[in-house]
Formats: C-alpha cells, sequence, structure tokens
C-alpha cells in the first residue's frame, strides 16, 4: 500500500463511529484522553445531528457521527496505546464506562485492559510494561483476557 495517497500526517487507516449522541461520545473520547475534537470538521445537518466530526488520537482520526433515523447505529472496537492503562479506565468509569479486562499482563512486555463505553464501544487500552514477562494461557481456568472479552461481547448480544 502506497503512502502516496495518505494525507500529510495522517494515518492510512481511520475508524469511523455512528451511535446515538455523538456529541456525548466526542466530549467522553476527549476527557479520557486528552484530547479535543478537530473544528474544522465539525459538521453538523440542519437539524442539528453531527454527519461528521474527528477527534485525533495520535496519528489517527476517529471519526464519529449521528445515527440517522433508519440507519443502523455501528460502535467500534478500538486499540489506544496509553500511559498508564488503570488511570485511563478510572478515567473512562467515571464518565460511565464498564470495565471489561482489568490490567492484565499481555505479550510483548505489555499491559491490556478494555473498557466498554456508553455508546457500546469496546477499547482496547495497551501500554507499555518494559520486562514484564509474557502471560501463559491458562484455558483449563479460563484465561482473563479471552473470557472476559468472551463475556463482554455475549452480553452485548445482537445489537
Amino acid at each position: 500500500m502506497s503512502m502516496l495517497h495518505t494525507p500529510p500526517q495522517g494515518a492510512v487507516l481511520n475508524p469511523f463511529v455512528m451511535v446515538e449522541d455523538a456529541a456525548g461520545l466526542i466530549t467522553f473520547v476527549s476527557e479520557v484522553f486528552g484530547v479535543q475534537e478537530k473544528p474544522e470538521a465539525h459538521t453538523e445537518m440542519p437539524d442539528g445531528k453531527l454527519i461528521h466530526s474527528e477527534v485525533r488520537l495520535g496519528t489517527v482520526d476517529l471519526m464519529i457521527a449521528d445515527r440517522m433515523d433508519g440507519w443502523p447505529m455501528r460502535p467500534g472496537f478500538l486499540q489506544v496505546w496509553v500511559e498508564d492503562v488503570a488511570i485511563v479506565q478510572k478515567r473512562a468509569a467515571e464518565r460511565g464506562a464498564t470495565t471489561v479486562t482489568e490490567p492484565t499482563a499481555f505479550y510483548g512486555e505489555t499491559t491490556l485492559g478494555r473498557v466498554l463505553d456508553p455508546w457500546q464501544n469496546l477499547w482496547w487500552l495497551y501500554a507499555p510494561a518494559p520486562g514484564q514477562p509474557d502471560p501463559v494461557p491458562d484455558w483449563e481456568n479460563g484465561d482473563t483476557i479471552f473470557t472476559t472479552l468472551d463475556l463482554a461481547l455475549r452480553r452485548l448480544g445482537g445489537i
């Protein structure tokens, strides 16, 4: 894939989610991750619903829109690298998110945690953990990394 068609300071792939109350999700993302909506991307329909907005996390734009009548919701599965998983989970919980996976040792000297926000987006939070050994999967007793995800997705059912 050529980077020639990628805008300067942009990413080849940027996620787009469609939810109820896009403005609320923008506030959530801004407060949890310490970022701001790009004002030049904010596009409202005559009824005030957002048809397009962007929040930049690192080099990626998370695009957010309101679900229009007759359109399905399309929440996302989103991976974000953070400095401290527990701190980000706490900020998310204070804003209505549910912890899916507590901070857990993960492969490649990282810590993994997951939260489900009120818009049904599932956030994978990763933080570097230099020197931390890789986990050993425990399938017989319910591997934490898998079972917490499995339970959360089964609870969501058929959105």
